[in-house]
C-alpha cells in the first residue's frame, strides 16, 4: 500500500482520452467552450440585474442568484479542466486537486437541489398565502434559508473527501473520466470501498430525491390553490409566475436521474456517451437557466433590455 500521505503528492491522469479519436478532441471542445462562455456571462448578468435593481431584490430574486452562483461554480469546477484536457493535453491532477473538484462538483449539485426545493417553497407560499408573504420570508428568515441549504449541502458532501483520504491507492491512477467524482476516484483504490459506495451514493442521491418530493408536494399544493380560483386570468397569471421554475427543474432532474439509470442499467451504453452526457449535465442546465428566466420572467426581461437599449433610426 501507498502511504496517503506519500500519495497525495503523487498525480491522477485523466483517462476519457483514451476513448475517442485524438483528431475530435478540438472540435469537441469548441462547443464546450461556446456553452461554458454562455453560461458564465448569462449568470453574471443575472446577478448583475438582481443585485443593482431595487424592484428585484425580493425573496424570489434572492434564490434565484444562490441558483445562478452555484451555477458558476458548478460550471467552472469541471468544464476549464475538461478543456484543458482536450486542448492542452493536460490530463494530470494531483490528488488534492482531484479532491478540491471532486468537492465542489458534488457540493454545487446538492446545493442546486435544495435551492430548487426552496424557490418551490417560495413559490407556493407566494400563491397559497400571498398576504402572508412578507411576514413569513422575511429577511432575517431568507439569511436563514441560505445558511441552512448551503450548510447542509457541505455537511453532506464533506465525508466524501475524508472517505477518499482514508484509502490506499496501489493500482492504476487513471480516472475514466474528464473530472474527479467520489465513487469514479474510489474505485481506484486497493481497498473495501463498501463505505465509500454506500455513503458517497446513497446519501445525496436521498437528499436530492427528499428535495423532489418535497417539490412535487409544494406544486402539488400549488396546483390546488391556482384551480381554486376564481377567474382564468388570475389562474394564468399565477401558474406564469411559476412556469420558468418548473423548466429550470425539469432541465435540472431530468437529466441527472437519467444519467443514474443510464450506469444502472445502460450496460450496452458506450463509455463515451456516459462521459459525455455526464459533461454536458455540468454546463448545459447553468447556461439555459439564465436564459429561461430570462424570456420567461418579465421584470428579468425588462431590466435586461434596458442594458442594451436600441437607439432610433432617424
Amino acid at each position: 500500500y501507498y502511504d496517503i500521505n506519500l500519495y497525495s503528492r503523487q498525480t491522477f491522469l485523466f483517462g476519457m482520452i483514451n476513448y475517442m479519436d485524438p483528431g475530435h478532441h478540438v472540435w469537441i471542445g469548441i462547443p464546450f467552450c461556446i456553452i461554458y462562455i454562455v453560461a458564465v456571462v448569462g449568470n453574471c448578468i443575472l446577478l448583475y440585474l438582481i443585485s443593482v435593481e431595487r424592484s428585484l431584490h425580493q425573496p424570489m430574486f434572492f434564490f434565484l442568484s444562490m441558483l445562478a452562483m452555484t451555477d458558476l461554480i458548478l460550471s467552472t469546477a469541471g468544464v476549464p479542466k475538461t478543456l484543458s484536457i482536450f486542448w492542452l493535453g493536460a490530463r494530470e491532477i494531483t490528488f488534492p486537486g482531484c479532491l478540491t473538484q471532486m468537492f465542489f462538483l458534488h457540493y454545487s449539485f446538492v446545493l442546486d437541489s435544495a435551492i430548487l426545493m426552496t424557490m418551490a417553497f417560495d413559490r407556493y407560499v407566494a400563491i397559497c398565502s400571498p398576504l402572508r408573504y412578507t411576514t413569513i420570508l422575511t429577511p432575517k428568515m431568507i439569511i436563514k434559508i441560505a445558511v441552512g441549504i448551503s450548510f447542509r449541502s457541505f455537511c453532506i458532501i464533506l465525508p466524501d473527501v475524508f472517505l477518499l483520504t482514508r484509502l490506499p491507492f496501489c493500482r492504476t491512477r487513471i480516472i475514466p473520466h474528464t473530472y474527479c467524482e467520489h465513487i469514479g476516484v474510489a474505485r481506484l483504490a486497493c481497498a473495501d470501498i463498501s463505505i465509500n459506495i454506500w455513503y458517497g451514493f446513497c446519501v445525496p442521491i436521498m437528499t436530492v430525491i427528499s428535495d423532489v418530493i418535497l417539490i412535487a408536494i409544494s406544486y402539488a399544493l400549488i396546483l390546488c390553490a391556482v384551480f381554486r380560483l376564481p377567474s382564468r386570468a388570475a389562474r394564468q397569471k399565477a401558474l406564469g409566475t411559476c412556469g420558468s421554475h418548473v423548466c429550470v427543474i425539469l432541465m435540472f432532474y431530468t437529466p441527472a436521474f437519467f444519467s443514474i439509470l443510464a450506469h444502472r442499467f445502460g450496460h450496452n451504453v458506450s463509455r463515451t456517451f456516459h462521459i459525455m452526457f455526464a459533461n454536458l449535465y455540468i454546463v448545459i442546465p447553468p447556461a439555459l437557466n439564465p436564459i429561461v428566466y430570462g424570456v420567461k420572467t418579465k421584470q428579468i426581461r425588462d431590466k435586461f433590455i434596458l442594458l442594451f437599449p436600441t437607439k432610433g433610426i432617424d
